[in-house]
């Protein structure tokens, strides 16, 4: 029987032991939970591209999460793949995913075409820098319901083969407050129909909620489905239909059964990126670096009291 000292020694959480090293260095398996900041948590303080490269290395994250316009924009004033792949290696930095928002999933074929040409010039830029993710949400199909989830089926499934051209997988991301592919059911039920083995979905703490999806549902998904989770909580004192992204909270902060989602996904045995996604106005105020440095230590703190428990 495997004592409570080693099951904790597995995940790197024995005391004393730094939580980031301690998950990097987990054996037998990899490791089980990363960290990661998605940049929009920092968006409001407008530090810069590479300035919020820096900020999430200095915070002691692993990952960062960034858009992909910015990373555009930074490229048409002159910067270069080479350039960025080697400032990340210096910083012990990888990017774990990208956001991004081409309207690959809509109905009208012209506006859809436009969105597939988007997601392809965005996936070879991210190719270059060793990005090997991008978030796939339903962009341009949120403000009228009615969407057929059989056809988007077929759509993700176009993306995800020219994904393989680049080694880029798009990850399915539904939106809470979206007409269309608002819950969880509906993102698998996309991903399952989409028969293809790169699916993946990309799953939210507040999106869950916001969408009326829950958690439980979390159990029914296979390990390796989710790479990459948002992490981050919400007041309980708001009707549901009511929060906007700017009502996210520092997870554990709010009212979201975080814990219980982190055992979930534990027992999957498979890695998975959690990713600081915040877009609060009051946290845009405060120090970026405070913020980040925040974050992370609370995405640490929750992972290591569900593990112990």
């Amino acid at each position: 029987m495997v004592s409570r000292r080693d099951a904790l020694k597995t995940f790197g959480l024995l005391a004393g032991a730094p939580l980031l090293q301690g998950f990097a260095a987990a054996a037998p398996q990899q490791a089980q939970f990363s960290f990661c900041l998605n940049v929009s948590t920092i968006r409001g303080q407008q530090a810069g591209f590479l300035r919020e490269l820096e900020i999430a290395a200095q915070a002691g994250y692993s990952g960062i999460e960034i858009w992909t316009a910015p990373l555009s924009e930074w490229i048409r004033q002159g910067g270069s793949p080479r350039e960025l792949s080697s400032r990340l290696s210096d910083l012990g930095l990888k990017v774990e995913n990208a956001i991004g928002f081409a309207e690959w999933i809509v109905e009208d074929a012209r506006q859809r075409q436009a969105g597939v040409e988007l997601l392809k010039r965005e996936m070879e830029m991210l190719a270059q820098i060793g990005c090997p993710r991008i978030a796939a949400p339903p962009a341009g199909a949120s403000q009228t319901p009615g969407l057929d989830l059989m056809k988007a089926a077929e759509r993700y499934r176009a993306i995800l083969e020219l994904g393989q051209t680049f080694g880029v997988v798009p990850q399915l991301e539904f939106w809470g407050a979206s007409a269309n592919l608002s819950k969880l059911g509906e993102a698998l039920l996309v991903a399952a129909q989409a028969n293809h083995p790169a699916a993946r979905i990309l799953p939210d703490i507040y999106h869950l909620h916001r969408g009326g999806s829950g958690y439980d549902g979390l159990k029914l998904v296979a390990g390796n489905a989710i790479e990459v989770f948002h992490f981050n909580d919400f007041p309980g004192d708001i009707d549901r239909q009511k929060l906007t992204d700017s009502d996210r909270l520092f997870p554990g902060d709010g009212a979201a059964p975080i814990r219980e989602v982190i055992r979930t996904l534990a027992q999957k045995e498979s890695p998975v990126v959690f990713s600081l996604e915040l877009f609060n106005r009051g946290y845009w105020q405060r120090n970026a670096a405070e913020v980040a440095r925040t974050g992370l230590e609370k995405m640490k703190k929750l992972v290591s009291q569900a593990l112990e428990n």
